[in-house]
């Protein structure tokens, strides 16, 4: 079995999820993940692009090219059992049925530790 940040074996499954959204969605997709059980989170300002490649905008009557966008990336450490509810509600609150909404990546988490405690696995990403 692997082992991660020293010599202590990881007990129950946890999950990295990477949300990427746009920035006027923050406030509601930070709540909802609290809501669904999520006990901290990283807020990062991003920018890049997807399917629509940029955007031109118009300023101060000239025409540009936008290529990489203002988007927003959310991490989130969470245990197994939480994941699925926080990538729902992630989703329901980044929604706006536009292009660029974002997107949601779900990776598994080998290991954590709380600096702080040592606490690790589990323990360090919860209250």
């Amino acid at each position: 079995m692997r082992r991660g940040l020293g010599d202590t074996e990881r007990t129950e499954p946890m999950k990295f999820i990477i949300a990427i959204i746009k920035p006027s969605c923050v406030d509601a997709v930070v709540e909802a993940a609290a809501k669904a059980g999520a006990s901290g989170l990283t807020v990062t300002e991003v920018r890049g692009y997807g399917r629509q490649k940029g955007k031109t905008e118009i300023y101060r009557g000239a025409e540009y090219e936008v290529r990489l966008v203002p988007k927003v990336r959310l991490e989130i450490a969470v245990s197994d059992q939480l994941a699925q509810g926080i990538i729902a509600a992630v989703s329901a609150a980044a929604n706006t049925g536009k292009i660029g909404d974002g997107k949601i990546f779900v990776l598994d988490l080998e290991s954590a530790l709380r600096i702080r405690t040592g606490e690790r696995d589990g323990d360090a990403i919860s209250e």
